[in-house]
């Protein structure tokens, strides 16, 4: 599992990226989905933000698809 860096906005609680695997984790309030066949270059815009919540909603939950994992 990847690295996970604490994020705060929205429901946003962490984020996590394995570039090998081009995997996403998100942990959100609601709680923590994985999403697929995500670029390096949209993991370092998320994490990069000035607003991780809606570049999240923007640019990752519309995207992609998520599966639940907890």
């Amino acid at each position: 599992m990847a690295d996970m860096k604490k994020l705060s906005g929205g429901s946003l609680r962490a984020a996590g990226y394995d570039e090998k695997e081009r995997r996403l984790t998100v942990e959100l309030t609601s709680g923590t989905f994985v999403f697929e066949h995500v670029s390096s270059d949209v993991w370092r815009r998320f994490i990069g933000a000035s607003s991780p919540w809606s570049f999240f909603r923007d640019n990752i939950e519309e995207e992609y698809s998520g599966k639940r994992i907890r």
